[in-house]
């Protein structure tokens, strides 16, 4: 084989290995990215009978329109009596109440209404492409240990396109629209009585949902920048390999 020749399969070597390298970033990067669109709910406090901060997450996924309101539906099964929202510059919240399929016994009383939904609508142009937003609310008490608490959420588009986040998985298998979830657990018996006195015990847990969710995002990054350690190795070795070809 000439040298010109083994240059030249040397260089064409390098690259494919540059691109297969490219091509497993952007594979790590894009199946990160995919796992962690879709709205969904982060609880400061699981704790049945006590009060939570439900942190919800909506990032925004069409590169042509906007989200301009997000709308999560609350259980009328196991009722939360008491709804209230954060502020979020920019946009209204609305706790909306309504009248339960069937009477419910909460804490010893029947009840017969509840709050239903809680409703953000944008005042401007809302969340833009590339863009997320969280919505916070605290709420309780929780119901029992062991309850899934399904809360489907709906986003709408500045196009007018509507998004129902409102699927539960079944067999372990995430379906195509998730709705936020959670489960509650057992109670600890100084929290909970704490918790079941006043709302605001649930004030320090936005620092946890927050570590939660920085959590979140940096594991997409994290692989992102494991991938692309990677492929810039391969890159080196691809180029030291050619130099080092007779000439």
């Amino acid at each position: 084989m000439s040298t010109t020749t083994s240059r030249t399969t040397t260089a064409r070597r390098a690259a494919r290995t540059g691109s297969a390298a490219a091509l497993g970033v952007a594979l790590v990067l894009g199946s990160a990215a995919a796992a962690s669109a879709h709205v969904r709910v982060e609880p400061g406090s699981t704790a049945a009978g006590g009060w939570s901060v439900l942190t919800f997450r909506v990032p925004n996924e069409s590169p042509t329109a906007s989200t301009t309101q997000v709308t999560v539906d609350l259980p009328t099964d196991t009722p939360l009596t008491s709804v209230s929202t954060q502020p979020v510059p920019g946009w209204t919240a609305t706790v909306e109440e309504g009248e339960l399929p069937e009477p419910v016994e909460v804490d010893g009383a029947t009840l017969t209404r509840a709050p239903v939904r809680v409703v953000w609508t944008a005042e401007g142009e809302g969340i833009g492409d590339g863009e997320f937003q969280q919505f916070v609310v605290s709420a309780g008490p929780l119901p029992e240990a062991g309850t899934d608490v399904v809360l489907p959420a709906h986003q709408t588009y500045s196009d007018g396109e509507v998004v129902d986040w409102d699927e539960v998985a079944e067999d372990g298998t995430e379906p195509e629209h998730p709705a936020p979830v959670f489960t509650t657990t057992a109670a600890d018996d100084a929290h909970g009585a704490a918790a079941a006195e006043d709302t605001e015990q649930a004030a320090p847990a936005p620092a946890a949902s927050d570590a939660s969710d920085a959590s979140d995002d940096t594991l997409p990054v994290a692989l992102g920048g494991a991938a692309l350690v990677a492929a810039l190795a391969a890159m080196a070795v691809a180029v030291l390999a050619w130099r080092r070809t007779p000439r």
